[in-house]
């Protein structure tokens, strides 16, 4: 520790010397020896700076209360040698090291794109999800139950489920990363094989029997994994059976009878306890090979790609999950280039609707970025591509003059438009617009020669955008509203322009903005699991982003999109033997269980 130290030869504690006595008739008695820093880690400081052993500690603030003062010398004691001071700032550089872990705060990182599923949307989740789970227990399997009692040796076998009654269940939203699924005073009904030997008789024959009163409390948690993806990370089941039934029949159902307490309850634990497990394959495995199909990386078209991952794990409050997933796309030449979200974080306040998407600027921003990086922002038009209407116009106008003074005035026309910077996205609560900056190059070809620039042009264009979901398909169409052309050459040429403004106008329209829309007619998808899609969408507009409201649609069964996936089974290796010399024709039968 760095601490005021007395006079060379002066005794800490309870010295006797003259070098301390001199010391401590130096110091006042107001202010003792103190130390000022530990040496090692944070415990062991006191407010005001004193060392007070293992027992204590400090908080960050008065750690740095305490950094602060090393810079000041106390009051009633002398100044600090250069020494000293030297060995104050190195104990004030190590202590920084140490507060770093309190000083440093993770960023915020807002979504680009957000969804809300509401308790409406679980309550259809908790329709499909209880057909999954009937179908689930009906195929437990039980193991056999053999036993005996005296003279008596029975045999339960074959056990299957014959029907199921979950007439009560919910399904709801547990804070923080919970969905609870409960089953309350359910039925299931079994049909076994039943065997019993007693002394030489033997007695055969089948047993139908009812578990009633059947509880099952499961808890999923969801959470984000390393890919970003949204998974269930655990899940917490508690089954029990009230009471359980069986009927007898046949000759020695008196025996049956008897047995009757040995059978029940052995059938109740072994039933009981596979339950929870066959749940927890349903939910750990075949579930999250659902959630599997959620995209999370994935191509849009042959330019660019979009990341769906998730930012963070899941918010869940008693009636709504938020996911907040990146948003961002991507050219595909450069996976890894990463636009800084600077956009405004989307809000859903509405609870109405099954589910809720948000978009922000950032996430259409992105979209026009990477287009831009693919260098795919350009349109050449030359030779017969070149409407005729938009040919004639220019040849007829100011260009006319310059098409004279060219020696290939007969020579093709080229028309090249590109984006000078990236298209921005604005959303305001009046409508959704795209500002783009181009200029636009006039050039002649003739064959076999060098292109003749004729006119480079600048233009500033502002497009209106309609955003629309069909299916799970985020589609925008696009129009044209305002048109601004003016010469990069000069002045002059920019006034003669002033009358094209009009006519390019319409032949942009007309001619550019559809091959535009059907580059965007495909649209991008929603992060949503294979088999679900949205119905009666709603879009509305906010200040810097916007929300799509809809309600959910099951167009799959989860079984049909689990079987779907399921990983076909590979077939075992054949070993390699000899062929033995005379193969038996019918394989021989396995003895059977009495």
């Amino acid at each position: 520790a760095v601490c005021e130290q007395p006079a060379v030869g002066t005794e800490l504690a309870g010295g006797r010397g003259s070098a301390g006595s001199r010391a401590q008739r130096r110091r006042p008695a107001s202010s003792p020896s103190r130390c000022l820093l530990p040496a090692v880690g944070l415990r062991g400081v006191a407010a005001g700076g004193g060392y007070k052993g293992r027992g204590t500690s400090a908080s960050p603030k008065k750690l740095l209360e305490l950094l602060c003062s090393l810079s000041l010398p106390s009051r009633d004691s002398a100044s600090p040698s250069r020494a000293q001071a030297s060995l104050c700032a190195m104990a004030a550089s190590r202590c920084l090291l140490l507060l770093l872990p309190w000083l440093v705060v993770a960023p915020h990182s807002p979504p680009g794109c957000k969804i809300r599923i509401t308790s409406a949307g679980l309550e259809l989740v908790k329709q499909e999800g209880l057909r999954f789970v009937e179908q689930e227990l009906q195929n437990i399997t039980v193991s056999d139950l053999h036993g005996k009692e005296g003279p008596f040796h029975y045999n339960i076998s074959q056990v299957r489920v014959t029907d199921l009654q979950l007439a009560l269940s919910d399904l709801h939203f547990q804070p923080q990363q919970h969905l609870a699924f409960d089953i309350n005073n359910a039925s299931i009904s079994l049909r076994f094989r039943r065997q019993l030997l007693y002394w030489f008789f033997y007695d055969i024959g089948s047993i139908n029997a009812s578990a009633d009163g059947v509880h099952i409390h499961t808890v999923l948690q969801l959470a984000k994994d390393g890919a970003g993806r949204l998974k269930i990370s655990n899940i917490t089941c508690n089954a029990s059976i009230a009471r359980m039934h069986a009927g007898f029949s046949g000759t020695l159902r008196k025996v049956y009878e008897f047995l009757s307490t040995f059978i029940i309850s052995g059938m109740r634990f072994l039933l009981s306890q596979q339950i929870c497990p066959s749940l927890e394959h349903a939910s750990l495995v075949l579930l999250n090979s659902v959630l599997d199909t959620v995209p999370v990386r994935s191509d849009v078209d042959e330019h660019i790609g979009i990341d769906y991952s998730l930012l963070r794990d899941p918010a869940v409050s008693t009636d709504t999950l938020d996911l907040d997933f990146k948003g961002m796309f991507f050219p595909r030449a450069r996976e890894d280039q990463e636009l800084e979200n600077h956009a405004v974080e989307p809000v859903i306040k509405d609870t109405e609707r099954m589910v809720y998407v948000a978009f922000s600027e950032y996430f259409f921003d992105s979209a026009m970025h990477a287009y831009f990086q693919a260098g795919v922002l350009a349109i050449e038009l030359q030779g017969e591509k070149v409407p005729k209407d938009l040919e004639v116009l220019l040849r007829a106008t100011f260009f006319g003059t310059i098409f004279m003074q060219s020696p290939a005035v007969d020579a093709p026309l080229r028309l090249v438009l590109q984006a000078s910077a990236p298209p921005r996205c604005i959303i305001k609560p009046s409508g959704t617009s795209v500002s783009v900056s181009a200029f636009l190059n006039i050039s002649l070809v003739p064959p076999g020669r060098p292109a003749v620039q004729l006119s480079s042009m600048a233009m500033e264009t502002k497009l209106s955008a309609k955003v629309f979901l069909q299916g799970k398909a985020l589609r925008v169409q696009l129009d044209l509203r305002r048109f601004r052309i003016y010469s990069k050459q000069s002045a002059l040429e920019s006034l003669a322009l002033f009358s094209l403004q009009a006519p390019l106008k319409t032949l942009l329209q007309l001619t550019i903005m559809p091959i535009i829309n059907e580059r965007t007619k495909k649209g991008v998808q929603i992060p949503l699991p294979e088999g679900m899609d949205f119905t009666k969408e709603v879009v509305t507009n906010h200040a810097g982003f916007l929300t799509v409201g809809a309600d959910l649609h099951f167009s799959k069964g989860l079984r049909e999109v689990i079987e779907k996936y399921r990983p076909a089974p590979t077939a075992p290796a054949e070993p390699s033997t000899q062929p033995s010399a005379e193969p038996s024709p019918e394989p021989s039968e396995g003895p059977h269980q009495l």
